[in-house]
């Protein structure tokens, strides 16, 4: 449920950004800005290459987290590997039906690459995994 929540609100926010976002930016409070960019890589626009191979090998990943997914404990894992699913399958839906094959990006803090809701989901299930793990947590059954 959470990765279907993370895809959906990921493809209605990137859908608002791409009719309503102008590409010179509108400042919103503080360092937040939203600022239309398309990205062919990954995560926060690093690794620009090959976008239907990024989609590809991000889809290989999703399946695999699925399969991890599934079996996750309640609590901390559930919500890291929801979101975790949930931004990759969001930014590989967006890459295979825009035109070009393009992430659509909008989220603009300060200095920091610009990003979308997909990527701040992948960023947060990972920071959940990882507190999960600290704290001496099994994240999946056995």
């Amino acid at each position: 449920m959470v990765a279907l929540a993370v895809t959906a609100a990921d493809a209605l926010s990137k859908w608002w950004a791409r009719s309503s976002v102008a590409a010179h930016g509108t400042h919103v409070a503080g360092p937040l800005w939203w600022r239309l960019q398309y990205n062919t890589g990954v995560s926060f626009s690093f690794s620009h290459g090959l976008p239907m191979v990024t989609a590809i090998v991000t889809l290989v990943v999703a399946v695999g987290l699925l399969g991890v997914g599934l079996r996750a404990h309640r609590g901390l894992p559930t919500w890291g590997f929801g979101l975790l699913l949930g931004g990759g399958v969001a930014n590989v839906v967006d890459r295979w039906l825009a035109t070009p094959h393009e992430v659509t990006d909008f989220i603009a803090v300060g200095s920091f690459p610009v990003f979308n809701l997909a990527d701040a989901a992948v960023s947060v299930g990972f920071l959940l995994l990882l507190t999960a793990v600290v704290r001496g947590k099994r994240l999946v059954a056995a």
